[in-house]
């Protein structure tokens, strides 16, 4: 039997400062980088009451990253880890994941603090942040912990970029 294909269409597009990878800040850490999104108009009606969330999630298409691996070097560690085991924008499946502060949505362009994803990226989804489901307290948090400096921010390289 054949594994099901899946396909996405767009719902906006994410706008940043950022054109390349390298010198993207990192998962938005300690950055304060703004960016828009502009909705497709047939999706305007799905941000009704989303003004009342302060942060939301960012689900995107890593549209021109280089082909996935399953053992990556991930821009917070210098030793090779699983794929799984990171956050590593080269993924067997391009998908993005942001946490953004809302600050305002006009229209169809919503504004956004923590800006870590580049120009022109494709926006899938955009789910509320919720404290009482998404906030945990961790237990383990694997070679992460062994960061020394976990409140620097750190920017990407060209690592990861698809090659012309």
């Amino acid at each position: 039997m054949a594994e099901p294909i899946f396909a996405f269409q767009p719902i906006g597009v994410i706008h940043t400062p950022f054109a390349r990878a390298a010198g993207t800040p990192i998962q938005a850490r300690a950055t304060r980088e703004r960016g828009h999104i502009d909705i497709r108009p047939a999706y305007a009606e799905g941000l009704t009451d989303l003004e009342g969330f302060s942060h939301v999630y960012l689900l995107y298409v890593l549209d021109r990253m280089d082909k996935g691996a399953l053992k990556v070097t991930p821009f917070l560690d210098g030793k090779e880890h699983g794929v799984f085991a990171t956050r590593s924008p080269k993924r067997p499946n391009p998908i993005g994941l942001s946490i953004v502060q809302l600050l305002t949505i006009e229209g169809t362009r919503l504004t956004f603090e923590g800006a870590d994803m580049l120009d022109g990226t494709p926006l899938l989804d955009i789910k509320p942040y919720v404290p009482d489901f998404d906030h945990f307290q961790p237990t383990r948090i694997g070679w992460y912990e062994h960061r020394l400096r976990k409140d620097e921010c750190v920017l990407a390289d060209d690592r990861f970029e698809r090659k012309p």
